[in-house]
Parts: C-alpha cells; sequence; structure tokens
C-alpha cells in the first residue's frame, strides 16, 4: 500500500505503543486523524477506545474497513471517509493521530477550535519547536500565539526517520497538547485570530505598519482607532516580540474594547 500526498505511515511499533499510552483511553472517544494503515488505530481499540478514523484516501478507507470489519460491527470503530480539515465530525473526548505534515496548521487550529480534553499528536520535529517557541526568538510566529494562547504543549518522544514508511527527510515530534483557557481576556476571538494572522503576515514591518496593512481585513476606522489607544513603545515593535498580553490588547483595542 502507497501513502498518499504526503503521509508517512507509523511502522515503529515500540514507539505506537506508547503513543497509544501517553493517555487513558479506555472507555473514551479517541479521534485519530489519518489512520493510514491502521496501527495505531489497533493499538488503541486493544486498550478499550472507541475510535473514530478521519481517512482522506479511498483506497484506505476500503482496506480499513475489511481489515477491521468486526470491530466496526462491535461499534468499537467509526470510519469517517473525507478531509479532516473539513468534513463534519463526530463528538469526541481525545484525539490521537500521526498528522501529516502538509496540513498540521490548518488541523490544530480546527481542533483548538472545536475543542477536546487532551491530544497526544505527531508533527514535523520542526513545527512542533514553532509550537513552543517564546516571545523574541527565530521560530514564533502565528502558530506559536494561537497554540499558546489556548492551550499548553510538551513534547513527548522524539522519532528518526526509520520509524516511518516512507521514510521521510525530517525528524517528527510526538506532543500532548492540554487546553486552557486564554492567560488574558479577549474581547472576540475572531478579532483576535485576524490580529495575529495579519501581523504575521507582515512580521518583518512593526505593529503600526503591520496593522495598516491590514485594510484587506479591518475597516480603515477600526484600524486607526485601535492604533490611537496603543502604547507608542509597543507600535514600534515586530509581532516576534510581542507577548500574549500583548497581542490580547491590541485585538481587544481593534474590537473597540
Amino acid at each position: 500500500m502507497s501513502a498518499p500526498r504526503d503521509q508517512h505511515f507509523l511502522v515503529d511499533k515500540r514507539a505506537v505503543e506508547r503513543i497509544a499510552g501517553f493517555v487513558d483511553v479506555s472507555g473514551r472517544r479517541v479521534l485519530e486523524i489519518g489512520p493510514g494503515e491502521g496501527i495505531l488505530t489497533r493499538a488503541l481499540l486493544d486498550r478499550g477506545a472507541h475510535v473514530i478514523a478521519v481517512e482522506i484516501d479511498p483506497a484506505l478507507v476500503d482496506e480499513l474497513e475489511i481489515a477491521f470489519a468486526d470491530e466496526i460491527e462491535e461499534n468499537r470503530l467509526e470510519i469517517v471517509p473525507g478531509d479532516a480539515r473539513k468534513v463534519d465530525l463526530p463528538p469526541f473526548d481525545i484525539v490521537v493521530a500521526n498528522l501529516p505534515y502538509s496540513v498540521s496548521s490548518k488541523i490544530t487550529f480546527r481542533l483548538l477550535e472545536i475543542g477536546f480534553e487532551v491530544a497526544v499528536l505527531m508533527y514535523q520535529k520542526e513545527f512542533g519547536q514553532r509550537m513552543i517557541a517564546p516571545p523574541g526568538t527565530s521560530n514564533v510566529g502565528r502558530l506559536s500565539v494561537m497554540v499558546q494562547t489556548y492551550a499548553s504543549v510538551k513534547p513527548l518522544l522524539e522519532l528518526g526517520p526509520g520509524s516511518f514508511r516512507p521514510r521521510p527527510q525530517v525528524r517528527s515530534w510526538v506532543v500532548r497538547i492540554t487546553p486552557h483557557e486564554p492567560p488574558y481576556p479577549i474581547a472576540d476571538r475572531n478579532v483576535y485570530a485576524d490580529v495575529i494572522r495579519v501581523l504575521f503576515s507582515h512580521r518583518r514591518k512593526t505593529v503600526r505598519k503591520g496593522l495598516r496593512s491590514g485594510k484587506d481585513t479591518f475597516a480603515p476606522e477600526a484600524i486607526e482607532r485601535a492604533i490611537a489607544g496603543l502604547p507608542d513603545d509597543l507600535l514600534q515593535r515586530r509581532p516576534e516580540n510581542l507577548t500574549l498580553e500583548e497581542f490580547a490588547l491590541i485585538a481587544n483595542k481593534m474590537s473597540g474594547s
């Protein structure tokens, strides 16, 4: 069976057992995105999970339905064909998955928006490092700010290319993501997300210039009102040097709060 798109099948059985055991899944509804050939699916089922497996590749869906026919019949496994970025998802408690590298960001943002108790997710190592990057470092960006606003991230395991088939050109990280409430009040989460996106789309500009470059997203009067209400020293800095509290302040000003 060939890997679709950029999916790399996890074949390291010891790693699979560790990943499946990082959280207690017994009796829980566990979302798995990109089950591939089902090696992690099997480990989750063996631990008593009710698994909801979302698979985009029709050929893999057919293979999974054959391989796990008994579990499907017993209502221990649901296979959801489609793109995890868009498809309607049944209710779930926990997420455990080896995410395709190219859609990691969009799926992570969607999961944080939907909500979950805890997630154990595998990413490209560089992506994982960006998730935990603190302000003022080269890796900080939209991903860092959005994830850290709504969750804590803890690296759990690093895997080399030999753990996958086909072998990727990069190393991978398994991380635990635990959602939490934002550390600072946010008046409008959609405005907050737009502010982060606009500022990091112009990351080499100061906050003042970055906001003024966002006229396709915000009304010009809202931008000027926000700028007038923000400290000058903040407006002169670049987004990579801002704290979560300062991003919240900017977004709240943009919301008129």
